[in-house]
This record gives C-alpha cells, structure tokens and sequence, in this order.
C-alpha cells in the first residue's frame, strides 16, 4: 500500500512538473491576419509572434522580418520560445511579412532600380511598411510605442531590410542580414566598364550616405552560401560582398561594436541555415546581459 502511495505521488508530481514545462515551453504563440495595402494593390499576410506576457512589460521592442512564410518552415514561434523562456532575450515582438508572387520588384532598393530593371516596386513597400504595416500593429496590439523597432530579412529580403533601414534611420535601430543579396547593382557585371566598388547599389549608398551612430547592423554568411567568384580571389561573391560592406561602414564611422559578422562554415543559402543563425541574432541584439 505504501508503495502505491508513494508512486501515485511520484506520478501526480511527475505530471505537475510536466504540465509546468509544457506550459512554459509554449509562452511565444503566432497569429495571423491578412493586411489589404492599398499602396501594393494586394493582400499582405503577416504573422505575429508574441508572448501574453509581453503585454505586461513597460516596452518591448518590434522585429520586422522580410520572408515571412519561410519563418513558419523554420517553426519560428520554437525559436524564439527557446531563447525567451530561458531569460536569453528581451521581450521581442516579431512580426514575418509574407513575400509577394512579384518578390524581385517589392524586394529590391527603394531609390535605385537593378541592372534588370528589378525593384520597381520597393518604394512601394517601404510605404506598406511604414504607412500600413506599423500602424496596423499598433492599433491591434494596442501598443502606443516600441522601445526600439528592427528589421530582418533573408536573401533578397535581407538586402530590402537594409535598405529601408538605411532610408528611414530616425525609425530604426538595428538590421538583420541573412545571406543577403548585397551583389545588387545597376550594371551588368558583363559589361566591358563594370566596377563592382562603384556598381554595387548598397556599398554606395553606405558610402554617400550619412552616419547615424545609434544603428547597429548584423550579417550572416554561410561558407556554402554560393560558389560564384566573380572576381576570382578564391572567395564566394557572397563573403565578398558583405566583407567589403562592412568595411563601407567602418569608412562611415560605425565601430567594431556596431556590426556583428556571423561566417556559419558549411551554412548554406536556405531557411536550415538561417534557422540555426536566428538564434544568434536574437542574443546579439536584444540577449539580457
């Protein structure tokens, strides 16, 4: 009889703290809503990943995140519940814009179209991001303002991130880049003249751009990233391009404290590798010391 007893407490315990573990292991919950943009003539699909008890903080910061629909193949809301429940991080408030059918257009640079003509429809979007998107956030979560608010991105969406961080500085304080497209330029790299510290779009608009002190910026490169080398110097065209990127923004003035270069050997170019970075981003720019 006593062992009984003593197993069926063992067992009610043993539920007890299971319950507890489930209950904590699943804080981050997603929603979903569907944004009609009258500036990109479509319906945007974003998800919302957030804890209840966000809400009972002072502020929390706002992470925008370009590709959305490749955050739910990477089961974000476990990502970020990992990091969460485990005091890693600040409360983040992360929010995946799903891409477009027409993603070259909406996910290029707002100011200056590709050698292609792509991008033309990336002032578009800022407008979505800026006159739709956070307002929408706002009034839904009724949250009058961010302590900070952060753009992400991967591929493409990485370089667009940057972009409009880098055009709306007064908005933003820091970007992630994952394998980001920052080979984007304005001329063929066939062509007889190309020049690839001139004809990059991003190098140069870091370099005629302006200093803004508080942004902070986040890249990441896997060695398996690509294997063009346009240049031939025995380096992927995607390492390439965000070295010398970095090197643009010492120029500017950002110190060695305001970039984070992440090299992840044998990363590759998918939703796997920027899967097993995020948690790094996450740690970098909002970890609780």
């Amino acid at each position: 009889m006593f062992l009984c007893t003593s197993n069926c407490f063992y067992h009610l315990v043993f539920l007890f703290l299971k319950l507890m573990i489930d209950e904590k292991s699943t804080q981050i919950i997603a929603k979903s809503y569907t944004i009609s943009s009258f500036h990109l003539k479509r319906d945007v699909i974003i998800d919302c990943y957030c804890a209840d008890d966000y809400f009972k903080k002072d502020v929390i910061s706002l992470l925008l995140i370009n590709d959305g629909q490749d955050l739910r193949k990477m089961c974000f809301e476990n990502i970020l519940d990992k990091v969460y429940i485990s005091s890693s991080i600040e409360p983040v408030f992360c929010v995946g814009i799903h891409c477009a059918a027409d993603r070259k257009n909406e996910y290029g640079t707002a100011n200056i179209l590709d050698y292609k003509g792509r991008g033309a429809k990336a002032a578009l979007f800022t407008n979505f991001i800026m006159l739709e998107l956070i307002p929408f956030i706002r009034k839904k979560y009724e949250i009058i303002s961010f302590k900070e608010k952060s753009f992400a991105g991967f591929s493409l969406g990485g370089l667009c991130a940057l972009d409009i961080v880098l055009n709306h500085p007064n908005e933003f304080f820091k970007v992630g880049v994952f394998s980001g497209s920052l080979w984007w330029r304005d001329k063929d790299q066939a062509d007889f003249d190309f020049d690839e510290d001139k004809d990059r779009i991003i190098h140069r608009q870091v370099r005629e751009g302006n200093y803004y002190p508080w942004l902070k910026f986040f890249f990441e490169v896997g060695t398996q990233d690509e294997t063009a080398d346009r240049n031939n110097n025995g380096v992927i065209d995607s390492i390439d391009d965000a070295v010398s990127l970095i090197k643009e923004l010492r120029t500017k003035g950002y110190k060695e404290q305001d970039i984070e270069y992440f090299e992840m050997e044998e990363g590759k170019h998918d939703v796997a590798t920027w899967a097993k970075a995020f948690p790094t981003f996450l740690k970098w720019g909002w970890g609780i010391k």
